[in-house]
């Protein structure tokens, strides 16, 4: 057996192994071999993932590299592996902003950044799409903190805050904002909009699609014949993101938006892309409260957004998510400074990984 130094992570409402990236292969097919083997025990798949640490769910299942950047413009280098459950393969096409959270607690407790007091804060390059975020983390008396005060809906009780910047996230898988070039598009008589505020998403109205929006995960899974016409309308939007072949990809996600119901601006089910997000990811929570600014898009007339307010709250079917937008706009075009929200992180488990040699 081949032993492999590892944290585990609650990052938001994400749980994932967290690895330095010295302690991995430096060949990408031979390292993604041994996080299959971490995850799930096998590289043929196993949607159990009874053979390693695993959590049989896309929330569960997934992995932070860490390094120190080679960069002056940040700390950190961040990449993001999702472990596709019982698919026998990973995908980098996407990062992810809950298991963001806990990279900076990580570097802390795992040496590669010493704490200051009573905060510590570093720049995060996210490797995946290459934007930058500014985390920064409690650390009283130079030890990270995670007993605290605040709630992420979607997880269990509170947790001392960490704050998450994002600096550099407009297109930053699609090249722009707005891939498309337009607010809306039409596909097989379905209005959506394409955007990419640091997660590619496609939104598309529940009253197009025959729901009301507050439909359950289970409900919304069961529906055969809307799982179908969602992944159609997908297919052929990643052509027109820039993205092309889509297939066999987890991005674009989709997004079914309908009125808000608990005092937000918006309300959300996050299908990512083929089962139903509990909550929300939070870089789709960014990507969604852009798209809720900006005029003509598919929340026109769905969205409570109004102008005076920076933070916008994304209800989704664990409560909801809030975003804080720097923006302006010049000439109806819009300029995203920064996307600020607030995650939790707790350490979970640490020591070896042990996969077969």
């Amino acid at each position: 057996m081949k032993a492999i130094p590892f944290m585990q992570f609650r990052g938001g409402s994400s749980k994932g192994l967290y690895f330095k990236a010295e302690d991995l292969p430096a060949d990408e097919a031979e390292r993604n071999h041994y996080l299959l083997l971490a995850m799930e025990g096998t590289t043929e798949g196993d949607p159990r993932q009874i053979d390693g640490l695993g959590g049989a769910n896309s929330l569960s299942s997934k992995v932070a590299i860490i390094s120190k950047s080679q960069s002056q413009l940040s700390d950190l280098d961040y990449l993001f592996v999702q472990v596709v459950v019982g698919k026998g393969k990973v995908s980098l096409t996407q990062t992810c902003g809950n298991i963001l959270a806990g990279v900076l607690p990580f570097a802390i407790e795992s040496g590669m950044i010493k704490a200051t007091e009573p905060l510590t804060s570093a720049k995060i390059n996210i490797v995946n799409t290459g934007g930058i975020c500014e985390v920064v983390v409690q650390t009283p008396n130079g030890k990270v903190q995670y007993a605290g005060d605040a709630k992420v809906d979607g997880v269990v009780g509170t947790s001392a805050p960490i704050i998450c910047n994002y600096l550099e996230t407009v297109g930053s898988t699609c090249g722009t904002l707005l891939p498309t070039g337009n607010s809306k598009d039409n596909i097989d008589g379905v209005e959506i909009t394409c955007i990419d505020n640091g997660m590619p998403i496609i939104l598309m109205r529940a009253t197009d699609l025959g729901l009301v929006g507050n439909e359950s995960k289970e409900t919304l899974e069961a529906n055969e014949s809307l799982r179908q016409k969602i992944e159609q309308i997908r297919l052929k939007a990643g052509f027109l993101m820039n993205l092309g072949d889509v297939s066999q990809q987890t991005i674009p996600k989709m997004c079914i938006v309908s009125p808000p119901e608990n005092g937000g601006i918006i309300n959300t089910r996050m299908f990512i892309p083929h089962v139903v997000h509990e909550a929300i990811g939070v870089l789709a929570a960014v990507s969604v409260a852009t798209a809720c600014v900006i005029p003509h898009t598919v929340t026109k007339g769905v969205s409570n957004y109004n102008t005076k307010n920076s933070n916008l709250s994304i209800e989704h079917p664990s409560g909801e998510f809030t975003v804080n937008l720097d923006y302006e706009f010049n000439n109806e075009a819009i300029t995203v400074h920064k996307s600020g929200v607030l995650r939790t992180a707790r350490l979970l488990s640490s020591g070896n990984l042990f996969i077969p040699d």
